[in-house]
């Protein structure tokens, strides 16, 4: 892995996320350098690297505080992004998106049928794992936090009669798409419910976040918070589908499937990209 590896730059960003966490804002640039054995110029590098912004700036997109001042200043109202047309089938806010949903006879029927391949990727929040039916992305998952057998098994036991077949060469374009903001079709794989909640998700802008709360109110369950946050958790084409952009009422951030510490990296690093 090189200095210019996307995952070695989240690694770098995942050790800094622990230290700020437990030291707070006022670690200085030198003193974080220090403590992951780095140089300060090295460190600056690589966070300007990987996100684009020097490390002072990020530092504050990092702390827990993030996710409050987000809610209070950058909450999307998703009626009204659907009527201002941030979303669609077509272009969406801050990717090239387009979805099919498979229907609930399919569903039930566990991917039976179906041929899904996937692949590891190198992504820009570790070790990534695509999966795709030859409709589109159907899983997306990240290893950073729970090892990559437990991510790979996570994403096929949702599908369980379906046949699997790794193909990382022909995934390679999808990834580079996902990640570019390219033309990325996804494939829905999901219960009606579910899907709901994950198109949901879809109208909400990079750099924005919504609630539990908002969602269920949105696809007309205002009292379905729980079942919402459930669904929300059961995305499987992370950061396509921003499940990372729901949050608690109260601006806590709630969990996250793959990790709080890439739920936080996610949040800051789209943070930074769209000048917020």
């Amino acid at each position: 892995m090189t200095d210019q590896s996307p995952s070695y730059h989240y690694a770098v960003i995942a050790r800094a996320l622990r230290l700020i966490d437990e030291a707070g804002p006022a670690l200085t640039l030198d003193d974080l350098a220090a403590r992951m054995d780095m140089s300060p110029a090295h460190f600056q590098r690589t966070f300007s690297q990987w996100v684009g912004v020097s490390p002072k700036r990020y530092q504050q997109y990092l702390t827990l505080d993030h996710a409050r001042t987000m809610l209070a200043q950058r909450f999307t109202t998703l009626e009204t992004a659907l009527a201002t047309g941030l979303s669609g089938t077509g272009r969406l806010h801050d990717l090239f998106l387009t979805w099919e949903a498979m229907t609930p006879g399919d569903y039930a029927r566990a991917g039976a049928g179906l041929t899904i391949r996937h692949g590891w990727f190198d992504g820009p929040f570790g070790d990534t794992i695509l999966m795709a039916t030859d409709k589109g992305i159907c899983g997306m998952g990240f290893a950073a936090e729970m090892g990559r057998d437990a991510a790979y098994q996570d994403l096929r036991q949702r599908w369980p009669k379906a046949r699997f077949s790794e193909d990382t060469a022909a995934l390679a374009p999808l990834v580079a798409a996902a990640f570019g903001q390219g033309q990325t079709p996804l494939h829905l794989i999901g219960a009606p419910f579910q899907i709901k909640v994950w198109e949901a998700l879809l109208r909400v802008p990079s750099g924005h976040v919504t609630t539990y709360s908002e969602i269920a109110g949105t696809i007309g369950n205002p009292k379905a918070v729980r079942a919402v946050g459930t669904a929300v958790g059961r995305n499987p084409i992370s950061f396509l589908i921003p499940c990372h952009r729901a949050l608690r009422r109260d601006g806590t951030l709630g969990g996250y499937h793959w990790g709080l510490p890439v739920k936080r990296a996610i949040l800051a690093w789209e943070s930074a990209r769209t000048g917020m």
